[in-house]
């Protein structure tokens, strides 16, 4: 009875708390100013205490409809890791021209408490706010709060005007911290209708209602005057519509807790984006605007950003010919291509699925936006006489295309169909890249392949082949039990990717810290790469080891993992439940064999048995496998993922997986003495 009492008490003070609150700019309370923890989640290292967003559309004679968001944030500081949330980006789209979002009212303060009890706030000046320009159609505004410390709360606010009616930004009600309380209120005149579409595990009930709403229509006219000249009148009137009103309030969202093998964790945050479905004005027709997939992909290649640079040859055409010479096989001209383009261009950091620079400008200049460099790579391939295409890819970081919208794609790469089955995909961006190895960062689900009609079809991007690592180990015992030998490894496929990425131009102080630091007590040296520079080639590591505190000696008898230094200790897996998939990127199998002498003297009393188990549907598994001789211990070990992207739903059996494994992999060998 008393532990429901003072559950009670509890619950009663948190509400007393959010209702004490007062949601509006500059009523900062003491109460949130002293809060040292969240009630809810006392490991958050911050919390947005209000969001609010209030949508409207006004309109003007030169503009017609245009949208006004109205942005108020709350964000409570716990500490020195939350500081990042002091920062804010404010993505403004730009279409050429007039046709651009503008930010604007932007100001913010921080809240200290001082020693005394008061409150102290700083406001944010000019000099904390930035704007940058990522490329032409995108311009961002970033700020960061003033005088930020443990215990701040920062409170900022403005409006963003956009033209972009078609294309109106998420709604985000939940983050990685945890999100208090967030208003929405979205509201739009009959003439225009508007699809909603949810996201995330967090469910969103939406309010809506109408209200009638007067605007005030101002408008120029040419009035006729008596000498037949012609004067512009401006005259006003007022307009009585409905406007539908939308509003979501969500109290309490849990902050996302973020876990290995996720790849962009916003994918599933809690969020609700607007489509336009039609419009339908006084005395104009009516007019759709749900798009397909195939709408987006013939919008897409009827831009001369886009399908007229597929087209343009002639500026590469005797380069390629010179290139080409003699070449009859297919793949010979593919690997020919891809390579020339990867040495003649360098990719300027831009994304972008449409050319920035036109190709032909790109290619004199030797570089160029994604757009640029991908494009060119597929009408080369195409002048070779290979079945290419551009495919739209929306990278990890920019989110997964759930519905059909433009704003999906944010990068495009060249496909190359061999005999119309085997497909490869090419990205001629980085000059480490091969063909059919994708970065990590485009491994997104599907791409969207445009053919050279504007048909268009989706395209997996996750990889067939598995990612291998080979690895071989030879192993004694020094007299103090000093565990020294060698190791030799081979990487395959992504493996050899992220190994090139990670060691190619550091210097080896580092990379033996590198290699060091995933062993438990153990040292490196002798360290040698293979093929680090040779493309298409497994990269080969070999070093020597020498391994402290593995063994322990009790009573004469020795016990020690035959995994040495190389057991898994700890599960990636730690949440009770997890509320969005597992994302490995990409197949793995890890092979491992082991020979480890047995010292003289001793002789083996007991060895950890063979087991093999697997996860459902055969998406992965492990065995392993251990025996003896005379003298030496031989270990087998084997563990694979074959199906790098997993539900939600198969959570609780990889986690068990991973328990029964790192159980296994850390038996000890037993070995007395004879």
């Amino acid at each position: 009875m008393k532990s429901l009492t003072i559950t009670l008490l509890f619950v009663l003070s948190l509400v007393q708390t959010s209702f004490s609150q007062d949601f509006r700019f500059g009523k900062v309370s003491t109460e949130e100013l002293s809060q040292k923890s969240h009630p809810l989640d006392p490991s958050a290292n911050a919390a947005v205490l209000y969001r609010e967003h209030r949508t409207n559309f006004e309109y003007s004679q030169e503009d017609g409809f245009y949208v006004m968001t109205e942005v108020f944030e709350r964000i409570k500081i716990y500490n020195k890791e939350g500081f990042d949330w002091a920062t804010k980006k404010v993505n403004l789209y730009q279409g050429g021209g007039s046709s651009k979002e503008i930010i604007s009212g932007l100001k913010g303060y921080t809240y200290n408490l001082t020693s005394d009890g008061k409150i102290d706030e700083v406001k944010l000046r000019n000099d904390g706010i930035f704007d940058e320009e990522v490329s032409k159609y995108l311009e961002v505004t970033k700020f960061t709060m003033p005088s930020i410390t443990e215990g701040s709360v920062i409170e900022y606010r403005y409006k963003v005007k956009s033209p972009f009616t078609q294309n109106i930004d998420e709604y985000r009600f939940q983050e990685t911290i945890p999100v208090d309380r967030a208003y929405l209120r979205f509201a739009t005149p009959e003439y225009l209708n508007y699809k909603t579409h949810q996201k995330g595990w967090l469910p969103i009930k939406i309010e809506k209602n109408g209200i009638d709403r007067t605007m005030n229509f101002r408008y120029t006219e040419a009035a006729i005057t008596s000498n037949s000249s012609a004067v512009d009148r401006t005259r006003s009137t007022d307009i009585t519509f409905r406007e539908d009103i939308y509003e979501v309030t969500i109290v309490n969202a849990p902050a996302l807790k973020e876990e290995k093998y996720v790849g962009n964790i916003d994918n599933y945050a809690a969020s609700l984006k607007f489509e336009l479905s039609y419009t339908k004005f006084p005395g104009s027709p009516f007019q759709t605007f749900t798009a397909t997939w195939e709408d987006v992909s013939k919008t897409v290649f009827e831009s001369s950003s886009f399908g007229d640079e597929l087209k343009r040859t002639n500026y590469f055409e005797e380069d390629i010919d010179n290139l080409l010479k003699g070449v009859s096989n297919e793949n010979e001209k593919m690997m020919r291509v891809f390579e020339f383009v990867k040495t003649k261009m360098t990719w300027n950091s831009i994304n972008g699925i449409f050319s920035d620079e036109g190709v032909k400008s790109a290619y004199k200049n030797g570089g160029g936006n994604v757009g640029d460099i991908n494009l060119m790579l597929t009408a080369m391939l195409r002048y070779a006489g290979l079945n290419a295409n551009p495919v739209l890819v929306s990278t990890k970081v920019h989110g997964i295309p759930v519905y059909p919208t433009i704003n999906g794609f944010n990068y495009v790469i060249a496909s190359v169909f061999e005999g119309g089955t085997n497909i490869y995909l090419l990205d001629a961006t980085n000059k480490q890249n091969e063909i059919n190895i994708l970065e990590s960062k485009l491994l997104n689900w599907q791409g969207r392949i445009v053919s050279k009609d504007g048909n268009s079809t989706w395209v997996s991007l996750s990889p067939k082949d598995h990612a291998i690592a080979n690895t071989m180990v030879n192993a004694s015992f020094t007299d103090d039990l000093t565990v020294k030998g060698t190791s030799q490894n081979r990487f395959t496929g992504h493996y050899s990717k992220e190994y090139r990425n990670k060691y190619t131009n550091t210097n080896s102080d580092d990379t033996r810290k590198n290699i060091e630091k995933d062993f438990s007590e153990t040292e490196v040296a002798d360290i040698n790469f293979e093929n680090l520079n040779k493309l298409y080639e497994p990269v080969n590591l070999s070093y020597n080891f020498e391994s402290f505190d593995l063994v322990e000696n009790i009573n004469d008898k020795l016990y020690f993992s035959p995994m040495l230094y190389m057991a898994t200790k700890e599960n990636p897996f730690k949440l009770d439940k997890r509320m969005y998939p597992i994302d490995y990127g990409y197949p793995v199998k890890n092979r491992l064999l082991i020979a480890i002498e047995i010292p003289e003297g001793y002789q083996v009393e007991s060895l950890p048995e063979s087991v093999q188990f697997s996860l459902e549907q055969n998406m992965g598994s492990f065995r392993y496998s251990s025996s003896s001789s005379e003298n030496k211990i031989q270990l087998s070990v084997e563990f694979a993922i074959n199906q790098p992207f997993m539900s939600a739903d198969s959570y609780a059996g990889l986690k068990k997986f991973y328990e029964l494994m790192i159980e296994k992999e850390n038996e000890k060998v037993v070995l007395s003495k004879i």
